[in-house]
């Protein structure tokens, strides 16, 4: 079965037939936790004219493709399954969705502990919705790098619905269309958007705000997402088809049996045209014709006498273990009560060194924090936010001031590495996780000037001149640092007294100010690109002798160079 758009699913007899054999072929294989054959006579009113604007997406098209299959191995008790979906097995979830996932689980575990919203729920929604954010195609702070849109909602091949943000969300200012990687329409995204990454806004193509407004939504009306009941009612809410209800919930048993992350981008989109194209269209996408390639054949039954469970009755087939066998034994205890996931307490500085660094260059220390449970148990899968606070221009190697990284199975998340601006003094990393009552922690870090510790002239010529005249010749330095060039370094020349001194002369050779009086004395130089720095012309006043020009950088690297001055010859 390709992947088509839903509620305009085909609906001819050979496609009908072919879902059913489908799904009553999970059904046969009696997985724990397989989907409940009846939606209910209300649900089936609410697929047959759904009231758009009551539902997340506006009831906009979905991914229909479903997931891959895995059959039994045991002798004499595989059931030839159909393959459902034409497209690539399933390959993992990009691992900033999948991390958005989890964090909004774990926050409505804080805020809305009776919800239990599982992450599988939010995975099997965006996976039928936008493939996982169009296979993870996301920057390092979620959101996508190109729009994700749904049809035009102009009422032709789609419902009908005038626009109410002007555009702001979807670039219509006639229409709405379904944004994001979780397919919000405008109206709904207005009372349900999150800003679920702290960075002050609230993005529906911000796969960390878009999870979070979703499970929010799922959540409202205090459903308790572990009854059946509530689950159905909450996934119908975000789009009233039947065949979506089925879709999601195959999709949602899928993940619950196990998944991976993948990188970034490398993500598998459903096959076929899917409804969260990238761009605007100025046209709505229209319905795929029937397709005339001929359907799965239909499974063999496990018992003769049985006839084919209703479509959407089961879900995919347990993964065979090892030694095969027919059914799985039940587990122990309650089935029906998943196990605690542990709730991050409070989170904890881990690294003690001092982050200081000189201007442009990079910190050696990095950020890192642990985040625990109430037992001081590390806890996986948090994601954190690290910031870069002050008045700063020090930046993350990529370039940003904002990040979150997700922690390990040691409870630990690290940042990367900062690279210093040209802006010294103090500023603040912070670390916090968007949970309830855990403080964030905080790591001062310095900027100091840029330095050198070495000097040596460009020049062999002797600088003289005549008494009264100008030199021959600029003084020209090179300022290094552990023997690279070292460009952008503050520095002094001062025509001193002595070698032991410091004090300017009040005679001697002199530079000039912008309105031609003499200065022994330039503060406020740096220099260039290269490490070079040439001073401005030097003269020499009425004495005769041999003078001192002390230069000094940010650093402590000293050059002193001779000046020469000879009196003039006789008349």
């Amino acid at each position: 079965m390709s992947a088509l758009f839903g509620r305009r699913l085909r609906r001819g007899a050979t496609t009908t037939a072919v879902a059913a054999a489908a799904i009553a072929a999970l059904s046969a294989s009696q997985a724990p936790g397989a989907i409940p054959s009846s939606a209910g006579g209300a649900q089936a009113a609410a697929d047959a004219n759904p009231p758009a604007e009551s539902s997340a997406t506006g009831n906009s098209p979905y991914y229909t493709e479903l997931p891959p299959l895995t059959t039994p191995d045991k002798p004499d008790t595989s059931v030839d399954l159909p393959t459902i979906g034409t497209g690539p097995a399933e390959a993992g979830i990009p691992a900033s969705v999948l991390a958005a996932y989890k964090q909004a689980e774990q926050a409505l575990a804080e805020t809305k502990p009776g919800c239990n919203l599982p992450w599988q729920l939010l995975a099997a929604i965006g996976k039928v919705e936008s493939g996982q954010a169009r296979g993870g195609r996301v920057d390092a702070d979620g959101t996508t790098l190109s729009p994700i849109l749904g049809p035009v909602l102009n009422g032709i091949g789609f419902a009908n619905i005038s626009d109410t943000d002007d555009g702001a969300y979807d670039g219509d200012s006639t229409h709405d269309r379904a944004v994001g990687p979780m397919q919000f329409i405008p109206s709904t995204w207005a009372t349900w958007g999150q800003d679920a990454n702290g960075d002050g806004r609230k993005d529906p193509n911000n796969i960390y705000d878009a999870a979070l407004a979703a499970g929010e939504y799922l959540c409202h009306a205090d459903r308790d997402l572990s009854l059946d009941a509530d689950l159905r009612q909450a996934i119908l809410s975000y789009n009233r088809s039947q065949e979506y209800l089925n879709t999601v919930l195959t999709w949602f048993e899928y993940y619950n049996k196990g998944t991976h992350e993948v990188p970034d981008g490398t993500g598998v989109l459903p096959a076929g045209t899917g409804p969260a194209d990238p761009g605007p269209s100025p046209s709505p996408t229209p319905t795929p014709p029937p397709s005339s390639k001929p359907g799965p054949k239909p499974p063999k039954p496990s018992d003769p006498g049985t006839e084919p469970s209703a479509p959407g009755s089961g879900g995919p087939e347990e993964p065979s273990t090892p030694g095969g066998g027919g059914s799985t034994p039940p587990p122990t205890g309650d089935p029906g009560t998943p196990a605690p996931k542990p709730v991050v307490k409070r989170i904890e500085k881990t690294g003690t060194g001092t982050h200081t660094a000189m201007a442009g260059s990079e910190f050696t220390e990095r950020a890192s924090v642990r985040a625990v449970d109430a037992a001081g148990k590390p806890v996986e899968d948090v994601l954190v936010r690290f910031e870069i606070v002050g008045d700063t221009d020090a930046r993350f190697t990529s370039g940003k001031s904002v990040l979150t990284r997700t922690t390990g199975e040691d409870g630990t998340a690290t940042a990367p590495a900062v690279q210093a601006g040209e802006r010294t003094g103090e500023f603040t990393i912070r670390a916090a996780v968007d949970v309830k009552n855990v403080a964030g922690v905080e790591y001062t870090a310095s900027v100091t000037a840029r330095q050198a510790d070495g000097l040596t002239t460009t020049g062999d010529k002797e600088l003289t001149a005549e008494a009264g005249a100008e030199f021959a010749g600029q003084v020209s330095v090179k300022a290094t640092y552990k023997g690279a060039v070292a460009p952008g370094v503050a520095a002094t020349a001062t025509m001193i007294t002595s070698a032991d001194g410091s004090a300017p002369r009040t005679d001697g050779p002199y530079f000039k100010d912008a309105d031609g009086n003499p200065l022994r004395e330039l503060k406020d130089l740096k220099t260039d690109a290269d490490g070079t720095l040439q001073l401005p012309k030097i003269y020499a006043d009425d004495t005769a002798g041999t003078f001192l020009l002390r230069i000094e950088t940010e650093g402590g690297a000293t050059l002193t160079v001779e000046l020469k001055v000879t009196a003039p010859p006789a008349a």
